[in-house]
């Protein structure tokens, strides 16, 4: 398709090969991203899966992208095998033989049935994936929101996700948690997605299809996990310089685990005396301005709410494990761990440092 439309644009332009290969790549690359992107493990969550496989759908919505392609699939292997098939029997019936002569063979002009044929049944073969395709659209991305139901407002930022819980009254980042459900008894999860800078695409490729989310404009998608674990995911379409390193977790959890979890999230932010120091340091420079921090001065909304940051099991939207190491690490340079990333470089002694990092290991 990249080569047809790029033929017609004029004298300049690259080769229809080389458009063709171009395209090609970017398309593989766009495919096989969140594997070379994702953590090479979990250790520090043993007891969740890994996988990120579009074969191993956990969704209804999953469920039928993942019909849709085998239907698919198997409707060209068909279309393939009738081809190459009748080509390579032709080949033999009628290849030249020695005993022939230079005779010309009899000339046939045209066939009506033949010609119908290869017109009906191509159109035919459309139609009915037409129809599948505008089904399952319609039916996973419908808007209506029932209201027993959880809505997550999703807010892509280069490079790192914003997760709100309106219900609730919290965001998180990075890290969303939801709960699952059997068929007879789905937790289904809306999410309203969009975009504060450039275009970005939710991708979580166990539970939902790819949605775009850009800038002034709400899309909307939704899933329901059938079983509890741990998701992955990333952002699906090119965001800038960091967009391999823009990566999604879902955590799947009981009823009762999302709703414990919730009431943690939902407190204000640990404020312990012995760390103090720390806390007003914080306060006093520029991370105040940048960061939410509920339970003190601190409201800005650039950069990811720290009320519960502990909590979380990654940093930097799933690039590092989050523990003090690591997290002094960040602080320290990010720009050493996700180059060209927002958060700036802060010029801090290794005193200030170690007591930034105190303070932040308190919010749990």
């Amino acid at each position: 398709m990249a080569s047809l439309v790029m033929s017609d644009r004029g004298v300049g332009r690259p080769p229809r090969f080389s458009v063709t290969f171009t395209a090609m790549h970017n398309a593989i690359s766009m495919a096989v991203s969140p594997l070379l992107a994702a953590m090479p493990d979990d250790t520090y969550s043993p007891n969740f899966s890994n996988s990120i496989s579009v074969f191993d759908p956990a969704s209804p919505s999953a469920q039928q992208i993942n019909s849709l392609f085998w239907l698919i699939i198997w409707i060209s292997l068909v279309i393939f095998s009738l081809v190459v098939g009748t080509m390579i029997y032709y080949l033999i019936r009628f290849h030249r033989r020695n005993n022939q002569d230079d005779s010309e063979p009899p000339q046939i002009y045209g066939s009506r049935r033949l010609e119908l044929a290869w017109t009906i049944a191509p159109f035919l073969t459309v139609f009915v994936i037409f129809l599948v395709v505008i089904r399952i659209v319609a039916q996973t991305r419908s808007t209506h929101f029932p209201p027993n139901d959880l809505l997550v407002t999703v807010v892509g930022h280069q490079w790192w996700w914003d997760f709100g819980y309106p219900e609730y009254h919290f965001h998180t980042a990075n890290e969303m948690h939801v709960p699952f459900g059997p068929l007879d008894d789905l937790h289904t999860v809306y999410l309203d997605l969009e975009s504060a800078d450039v275009v970005h695409a939710f991708w979580v490729p166990r539970l939902a299809g790819k949605t775009a989310l850009i800038p002034g404009r709400v899309n909307h998608t939704f899933f329901a996990a059938l079983e509890p674990g741990l998701y992955r995911g990333q952002c699906a379409a090119y965001c800038g310089a960091e967009h391999a390193k823009m990566l999604i977790r879902v955590y799947a959890e009981t009823p009762d685990e999302f709703h414990a979890w919730v009431k943690h999230q939902q407190q204000p932010a640990v404020s312990d005396s012995a760390v103090a120091p720390g806390r007003n340091l914080f306060l006093s420079m520029p991370c105040y301005n940048c960061h939410t921090i509920r339970g003190t001065p601190a409201h800005g909304t650039v950069g990811p709410d720290l009320t519960h940051l502990m909590s979380r099991h990654t940093l930097a939207a799933g690039v590092i494990p989050n523990d003090r190491s690591h997290l002094r690490a960040w602080v320290e340079n990010p720009q050493a761990i996700k180059r060209d990333c927002h958060m700036p470089q802060i010029r801090m002694s290794p005193d200030q440092l170690d007591q930034i990092v105190d303070y932040l290991s308190t919010l749990k």
